[in-house]
């Protein structure tokens, strides 16, 4: 029996949403051309049998430009609710009145959502479905990457159940606490916030038209995002301690709590699922990459919820990276050549700071609870929406169509 190492193009640790799709970016970008591995625990028919986790993404229309590329947004369209406007309200827990003091709506121009609104379970059966049958894509499981060595033209990955892997790129998409970051050698800066995120799916009574709703409340901020069949998918912020004894509460006491937040508009609340909390932190990576070596998605950043970006800012992450590989492979170059490297960091690196920061400050901004700040705020919010070119920036940021845009992100091929 030979004992040569597997020898790949490609070699992506962490098979989740990020890595899955950068996955399938290289391989049909490349057409077959460039060998593809994917290192996971978990099988993917294991991992498609996972319980839903009642948690849902807004996939800004970016986003959705990727999967259609991909081929796999034609077949959870259906599935998906667009968001036709975005309410914003300040106002203490027990007001009476929640006057929206900004609204966006919900559409670009020629009429194309701004974001949808997709249950995760949804989308990781679809990642799974393209996988299985994407040639070019090898799928190893149940494994992981525990070390790599690197040298002059290769580097190579040792794996936890035996044998080595060679690859020209490895790239990390093992998450918040990736081990290959560290391996690396490359530092983050971060903190952990004093609070943490509770997610939820409820039914209501009346319609929501589609509308997301962001309240700011002085505990931290609560969002009710649309899904299909008249859902929500509630991201509510709390205090550490707070969050875990709502999430332990009987369901009518649990409702209770959330109708206080959400208010009468929507009439009667059902539990639609099961209901977790998770803490939050902010964190980036001192660098994107090392020698043929990349991070992308949570091992390379992660931001406050409470814009619903985390997921979108690794896809961008993903269109970067797969167009650079690509366009390098096809003028002959390594994919994990420095040049190559060295353009994807500068193409991400700010995006990725400028949003965790941008986030980090508008929660901290909106949990102060201060009367004279609470005023400015309030006065500050009216002004934005009084301006309607503003409105239209801040939209289409949200969408992902700012700045020099990957390819896949508007839509067309590599």
């Amino acid at each position: 029996m030979s004992n040569e190492p597997q020898k790949y193009d490609v070699l992506i640790a962490g098979g989740s949403f990020v890595g899955l799709t950068l996955a399938l970016a290289l391989a049909s970008a490349g057409r077959g051309a460039l060998k593809i591995a994917v290192v996971d625990r978990t099988p993917l028919a294991r991992a498609r049998d996972r319980a839903n986790d009642g948690r849902a993404s807004a996939l800004s229309a970016a986003s959705t430009h990727l999967y259609q590329s991909l081929g796999i947004w034609q077949s959870v369209a259906k599935r998906a609710q667009p968001i036709t406007g975005i309410d914003i309200t300040e106002s203490q827990m027990n007001a009476l009145v929640r006057p929206t003091l900004l609204h966006f709506d919900g559409d670009l121009a020629g009429g194309e959502p701004a974001a949808n609104m997709l249950e995760n379970h949804v989308l990781r059966d679809a990642l799974i479905s393209k996988a299985s049958e994407t040639e070019g894509l090898t799928f190893l499981a149940p494994e992981s990457v525990i070390d790599f060595d690197n040298h002059a033209h290769v580097v190579t990955a040792r794996l936890e159940h035996g044998g080595n892997i060679e690859a020209a790129l490895l790239v990390a998409a093992d998450g918040r606490k990736s081990a290959l970051r560290k391996r690396a050698g490359i530092k983050t800066i971060g903190w952990s916030y004093p609070q943490a995120g509770i997610v939820a799916t409820l039914g209501l009574e009346k319609p929501h038209g589609g509308r997301a709703i962001q309240h700011f409340l002085p505990q931290g901020p609560f969002a009710i995002l649309p899904l299909p069949e008249n859902r929500v998918s509630l991201v509510w912020t709390e205090e550490r301690a707070r969050a875990s004894e709502i999430v332990a509460m009987e369901d009518a006491e649990f409702l209770a709590e959330a109708k206080k937040r959400i208010g009468a508009r929507f009439g009667a609340l059902t539990l639609q699922g099961p209901r977790a909390d998770f803490p939050l932190n902010m964190h980036l990576a001192r660098a994107f990459v090392a020698d043929r070596f990349a991070l992308v998605g949570d091992a390379a950043h992660g931001v406050h919820p409470l814009a619903g970006q985390g997921l979108n800012i690794g896809l961008r992450d993903v269109a970067a990276l797969a167009e650079v590989v690509i366009e390098a492979a096809r003028l002959g170059l390594e994919p994990g050549s420095a040049t190559v490297l060295q353009r994807y960091e500068r193409w991400r690196r700010f995006d990725s700071a400028f949003s965790g920061l941008s986030m980090d400050a508008l929660n901290r901004l909106f949990t102060n609870d201060n009367a004279p700040m609470r005023a400015i705020r309030s006065l500050g919010l009216g002004l934005v929406d009084r301006a309607p070119a503003l409105k239209r920036f801040f939209v289409r940021e949200a969408a992902g169509l700012t700045g020099t845009v990957p390819r896949l992100l508007k839509g067309e091929t590599i």
